[in-house]
């Protein structure tokens, strides 16, 4: 009787697509019987088990959606190494509110501090708060809006980049734009705002972005749209990457990074 009642119930959870209690249906039911729980705790202890499972599953898989060249996370992190960073300014937004609000956030600094470390970070957290993630590079952005331009199809890239709940923008300012590159990004940020946010990653401070716009009316206006509502890291440190060569002493008199020697080119 048992072994009927075991069977039907396992045919029902294959229906209901309850994958994770079918699979551990055995220790469940052993588990329920020997801590005596009550009917209610223990539909309570199997449904829980089982929204948590689908959330992991379905957070995974928006991780794979959203193309992070890897992941990262806060927890690897090294915030003794970048004091300037505030800890808990990045704790806030690791709970994604700002992606709710429409927010976005701008990570400000020279090359290798950990910008994209934590724009990756934080757009993992996005993903596991449920939110549709994309990632993407100045240059890759810049690039495939161009191509959809000159074939006609620039309406539907738009959209492509604009859907998405949370875009981030890795390595604005490292190669200038040309002028249809820095009309078409701006394109890009009116459809996004108070729409969708944005976290933009660059080695520029903000008087300097017109030399990445080319055009200081352009450049204002993105900027007047990113911060309208914003949350900024202007992170001032050494770079990772060069950490481990001072340590070892391989790197006595390390080159300091400008961030304007950076960009020399231009992304058409």
């Amino acid at each position: 009787m048992a072994e009927l009642v075991t069977e039907g119930l396992t045919k029902a959870l294959g229906a209901l697509k309850l994958v994770r209690t079918a699979e551990q249906l055995e220790t469940l039911l052993q588990d329920g019987v020997s801590k005596q729980m009550t009917y209610a705790a223990f539909l309570e202890h199997v449904l829980s088990a089982e929204a948590r499972s689908k959330t992991s599953k379905q957070a995974a898989l928006r991780i794979t959606l959203a193309k992070f060249p890897y992941v990262k996370t806060l927890d690897g992190f090294d915030f003794a190494f970048q004091p300037s960073v505030d800890r808990g300014q990045v704790d806030l937004l690791a709970q994604s509110r700002y992606v709710a609000n429409g927010d976005n956030v701008i990570l400000l600094g020279p090359p290798g501090v950990g910008k994209t470390h934590l724009a990756i970070a934080l757009g993992v957290k996005a993903c596991e708060a449920g939110y549709r993630v994309l990632f993407t590079t100045a240059a890759t952005l810049v690039r495939e809006l161009k191509t959809a331009f000159d074939q006609h199809r620039l309406d539907a890239r738009l959209k492509s980049y604009a859907d998405p709940k949370l875009l981030i923008v890795d390595e604005l300012g490292y190669l200038p734009l040309d002028r249809t590159a820095a009309t078409l990004l701006f394109q890009l940020v009116v459809r996004r705002y108070e729409k969708g946010s944005l976290i933009v990653t660059s080695n520029l401070g903000f008087s300097s972005w017109d030399q990445v716009f080319g055009d200081p009316v352009l450049a204002t206006a993105v900027l007047d749209r990113l911060l309208h509502h914003s949350h900024i890291l202007n992170i001032k440190g050494d770079s990772f990457r060069l950490k481990e060569k001072k340590r070892a002493g391989l790197l006595t008199h390390p080159q300091a990074a400008s961030p304007k020697g950076e960009g020399v080119g231009q992304i058409s």
